[in-house]
């Protein structure tokens, strides 16, 4: 069986990017075939991470059957094994996410590892004791994926929403996912204090650098700030003050690792959890594998909003 797949090789320091024919022998070891459907583009598949929704084609694990739509994302899938960026991919059962009967493949990649970091986010943050009646939760890097899922996800959820973004095109697609206020990237004015006014109750921070920084300090006492984004940079310059005068707690989100019960847990609640009457709104190109190059570039420019979804039987 040959396959196309997107490949990325390195010659000394350059990387080039092909479309390429692949054998089922070049798979390697793991207990299920998929048949990849859809997958979709994250900010982090730049640092060779491939999410990929699928159907299972083999087994030999007893807990999948062929024909069975599943998922697979994060762990090593497009770093140290082939990814989802392929029609066919080979993978361990304990990576496997079977999807619940109310997803299709398509809206499981719309959601994708995107609407997992938000719901990740969302329960990190009702863990923490936040509720709606707490006051409003800011989204910075609202208009990108994790933005776009985590600001639908709170307000189908009850809470205010203030989406932050700096595209000002953006605004009403961020009010039709539910945003009850959009605000540009700066939210707060500088005026040199340690600690700014007290906005939020809670913070779901997709950037990071400048913009994690100024939402910690103007999160309000006893908040927490979900953090899962680097667009902005993977430095952080603030102090102890938010969490030793404000008691502000820093939750870290990460989905690559994430245990696959837990996994698991958050796609089987997810059809309940997410307005899927938003997913079409939030697709803003579907593209084969011969448009990932120019795909990736827009991507890592913040040049997207929302999703690019991506499959292996779409030609240019």
């Amino acid at each position: 069986m040959r396959f196309p797949a997107y490949l990325l090789s390195k010659a000394g320091a350059v990387i080039r990017p092909a479309v390429v024919e692949l054998s089922d022998t070049d798979l390697p070891e793991g207990e299920v075939l998929v048949r990849v459907e859809w997958s979709a583009i994250n900010f982090k598949d730049a640092m060779v991470t491939r999410p990929g929704n699928r159907n299972v084609e083999e087994s030999t694990s007893p807990d999948f059957t062929p024909g069975q739509r599943v998922l697979v994302q994060g762990y090593d899938l497009g770093v140290d094994r082939h990814g989802g960026f392929a029609a066919y991919a080979r993978v361990p059962a304990d990576w496997v996410v079977p999807l619940p009967d109310a997803l299709t493949c398509r809206t499981a990649a719309i959601i994708g590892l995107a609407g997992c970091t938000a719901l990740l986010s969302l329960r990190r943050l009702v863990h923490h004791g936040t509720t709606p009646e707490d006051g409003p939760i800011l989204v910075t890097g609202a208009s990108g994926g994790v933005g776009s899922a985590a600001v639908a996800l709170l307000a189908h959820a009850g809470f205010e929403v203030v989406a932050s973004s700096g595209k000002t095109t953006e605004h009403e697609y961020l009010k039709d996912l539910g945003a009850t206020r959009v605000v540009g990237r700066e939210f707060t004015e500088d005026d040199g204090r340690t600690l700014g006014p007290q906005l939020w109750a809670g913070v779901v921070d997709c950037v990071g650098g400048r913009a994690l920084a100024e939402a910690l300090r103007t999160v309000r006492y006893g908040g927490a700030v979900a953090a899962s984004g680097l667009t902005g940079g993977n430095d952080l310059a603030t102090t102890v003050y938010p969490f030793i005068v404000r008691g502000v707690a820093l939750l870290g989100i990460d989905t690559v690792s994430t245990p696959i019960e837990e996994r698991r847990e958050l796609w089987a609640e997810m059809a309940d959890a997410f307005p899927l009457q938003h997913c079409e709104e939030m697709v803003n190109e579907e593209i084969g594998l011969d448009g990932l190059t120019a795909a990736l570039d827009r991507v890592l420019d913040a040049a997207v909003r929302g999703r690019i979804l991506v499959s292996p039987a779409l030609r240019a």
